[in-house]
Order: structure tokens, then sequence, then C-alpha cells
């Protein structure tokens, strides 16, 4: 087995999987009575996948490795969205030809200067983990003051689930709680021996019940953009596009920031914001 591979977090992945689906989802006739078991069966995932109930029980106990067809065809049964699908080809060590160096992040020249020109616009770039590498004043102005916050404790999902402030500027707070956690799932699929990572989820699973139930459930998903509904105590009720832009030379660091529709009440309430920071910056 690939020293990538890492089949009790498929294991895991898989079961969570099926018990979410019902044998109605899939196409199987309601047999009656009450089942044992929530979702569907391992016998019922194995005659779907057109395996032996044998061999997809000891792959769901991490003592088997699949086949790049098995997995696909256990993808499509388990209805897996291309994100899961990925996150367990991660666990299954075919996307992992070699180990992720762990090499110190250091915000690249060109990112800093890119960060520097959006003089009007909220950015930060984000390393591993959803570390928080460096940030321009309008996104200081709109989250938080980064730099008063350690450097090793700067992590936007730990922000999340630890800052009052931080986390009274999401109206729909669960949700993006829900999707920082499912981030950090794909994250532990890349590099599961990462130890600022373990160390991560384990001091959230610890602090949080939200978070260690999230954790458990295996949830993934990668976004690059999307809309994000703040609540700012200064600029007022936003509702914001964000937009990732990976560095190509660095994949690990992510420039992402948020704009508005111009012309908007939320745009205005951008101009306002940028008049505050320059004002608290003096």
């Amino acid at each position: 087995m690939s020293n990538n591979a890492h089949p009790s977090e498929l294991g895991d992945f898989l079961k969570a999987r099926r018990t979410e689906l019902s044998p109605e989802t899939v196409g199987l006739p309601d047999a009656g009575g009450r089942r044992r078991v929530k979702g569907l069966r391992r016998e019922e995932v194995a005659m779907l996948a057109s395996i032996s109930t044998d061999y997809y029980t000891r792959l769901e106990q991490g003592r088997r490795r699949a086949s790049e067809p098995v997995l696909d065809t256990i993808a499509r049964v388990l209805r897996l969205s291309d994100d899961e699908r990925a996150y367990m080809f991660e666990l299954s060590g075919k996307d992992a030809a070699r180990p992720r160096r762990r090499v110190a992040q250091k915000v690249q020249p060109q990112l800093r200067r890119l960060l520097d020109d959006l003089t009007t616009t909220p950015a930060v770039v984000l390393g591993r983990r959803t570390d928080i590498l460096a940030w321009n004043p309008m996104a200081a102005a709109l989250f938080t003051d980064f730099s008063r916050i350690p450097e090793k404790k700067r992590n936007f999902v730990r922000l999340v689930f630890t800052d009052p402030a931080l986390r009274a500027l999401y109206p729909e707070w669960e949700y993006m709680a829900q999707a920082g956690v499912a981030q950090l799932r794909m994250e532990a699929a890349r590099d599961p021996r990462d130890p600022r990572l373990m160390e991560l989820v384990g001091e959230l699973s610890v602090q949080d019940e939200d978070f260690r139930r999230w954790w458990g459930s295996h949830t993934v998903a990668v976004r690059e953009m999307g809309t994000k509904v703040l609540r700012h105590p200064v600029a007022g009720d936003l509702t914001l596009d964000w937009s990732t832009l990976t560095f190509a030379p660095d994949p690990d660091q992510q420039l992402v920031t948020l704009t508005a529709e111009p012309g908007s009440p939320s745009h205005d309430g951008l101009r306002i914001l940028a008049s505050w920071a320059a004002t608290a910056d003096r």
C-alpha cells in the first residue's frame, strides 16, 4: 500500500457517506420494517458497485486497497461530489505521489505587492491550514486587527470558532464554520501528519462541540469563490463576493479578495469602511 494512503481514514469516510443515503435515494426498493442501521448497508453498497460484500467490508475496515475503477464506481454509488471524490482518492493514495514539503510559509513578493495595491478592497493571503500570512488595512478593518494576534494563532478557521467578534460578524456563522471544517478535512487528506494541523484540530475539538461534531462527519469541500454576508459594526450589513487567486509558483498560498457590486449598498459600505480604516490608521 502506498505510504500516502490512509486506509482507516478512508474507511471512516466511506462509512460516513453511506450512512447519509437511504435505499430509496439510490433506487433500491423499500423492504419495509425498521432498519437496524442508518443509511445503506455494506452489502447494498457492494451490490450497487458490483463488488463482493467481503471486498467492500475489508475496504471500509482499512484492510484492502481499491483500484481506481473501483473507487470511481463507489464514488458514483455514494453520490460523492467532485470535492468528496478527490478527497477519497487522496485518502487512497492515488493522487499523492510524494509527501508535501513542510517548509516555512513566507509570502511571495509578487503577492505582497498585489496585496498592497488593493487599497479599497479587503484582501488576505492564506497559506496551509488557512493560516493568515498577510493582509491589507481594509481586511483588518473588515475582520479584525490580525497584528494583535500571535503569529502562531493567526488561522482563519481557529478565529471563526474562538474569536467572539469575528463570530458575531457572520449572521450565517454555522454555514461559514462548517465550510472551514470541510476545508481542513481536505488539508488533512493531503498531509495528515502535518503537526500544526493536528495541533489545530486537537485544540478546536477540545474547545468546541460543533467543531468536534462536524469534523467527525467527514464532510469535505474546496471552494474558490462565493458570497459572504457580514454584519459589520461600522459599515453595516454587507453582501460581498469573494474569490481566490492561487499563486502558481506556490499553490499553498492564496490571495482572497472581497468585492461588492458597484452601486450597491454594500459597495457604499466598503467606501465607508475605507474611510474609517484610513482614519484609524493615522
